[in-house]
């Protein structure tokens, strides 16, 4: 997952609003969003290499979606999956004040990653990557959010790259309207216009060409792009909506999966 938007608390009917296009190797397998087998009960998508998932819901409403922290380090190879993350989380009873507590002292094992965890009362980020300069980029490894808009891709929450500042206004608009569809979200997930100005680009070690493909937020290329976009509309009561529509390397449609799900039901 490489790019997402999330409203915590700021909109009349839908305490958790998430937009999200999730960026991957073309040739990585992939499952499609799903119910999985018990004992895990969520809907998610599956990442058949590692076998976790980068974005779920489970019954109880918990929500969690991780992002990989683009800072060009190699994994070490005995290094747990970042895709491990949201199983663990879903899979267990803690709330997420205290899965981030029990995940800290363990976190630098893992490659750069940026966490979201959600139940009915709280929304956490963490993140296991410092400043360049070594010095912490938050008082803590993880903390709760206010209620409010927030916008995430492969730096820190709301670092402002270009494409995050363009579908967060884009976001924020949809939302003040409060009569938003689905459709309007994905519209804004598709947003291919690249920047052109080098000065704008981010610097995060890559090649200028690089940066340039992945200006985009959603990212076009034969051999990585933007893999799938998820929309979340999740009610006080909890009744939810939520789909996900896949591309192929060509950028086109190739599949969608949709839940509309009352507020005690599930799929």
């Amino acid at each position: 997952m490489c790019l997402l938007v999330v409203a915590w608390q700021a909109h009349p009917r839908y305490p958790l609003v998430v937009a999200a296009n999730r960026d991957e190797f073309h040739e990585r397998p992939t499952a499609p969003m799903a119910k999985w087998a018990p004992p895990l009960d969520i809907l998610a998508g599956r990442d058949l290499r590692a076998n976790g998932t980068w974005l779920a819901l489970d019954r109880r409403r918990r929500f969690g979606v991780v992002t990989n922290f683009r800072d060009l380090q190699r994994p070490q190879p005995e290094a747990p999956s970042r895709g491990g993350l949201i199983p663990r989380y879903l899979g267990g009873e803690a709330a997420p004040a205290a899965f981030f507590g029990g995940l800290e002292a363990d976190s630098a094992a893992y490659a750069g990653f940026n966490l979201l965890l959600a139940d009915r009362d709280s929304l956490w980020y963490g993140c296991n990557r410092t400043d360049s300069d070594g010095t912490p980029a938050q008082s803590r490894f993880a903390r709760a959010l206010a209620p409010g808009v927030y916008g995430l891709s492969n730096q820190f929450l709301d670092t402002p790259w270009p494409k995050l500042r363009r579908v967060r206004a884009e976001f924020e608009a949809w939302l003040a309207r409060g009569t938003g569809t689905v459709q309007e979200l994905f519209a804004i997930l598709e947003d291919r216009t690249l920047v052109q100005e080098d000065q704008e680009l981010p610097q995060t070690g890559l090649s200028r060409e690089w940066e340039r493909i992945l200006s985009a937020p959603f990212v076009l290329h034969p051999d990585y792009g933007t893999r799938s976009s998820t929309v979340l509309l999740l009610e006080h009561a909890g009744a939810f909506d939520l789909t996900e529509r896949r591309f192929d390397r060509h950028g086109e449609a190739s599949g969608e999966s949709k839940w509309t799900v009352g507020p005690t039901d599930w799929p």
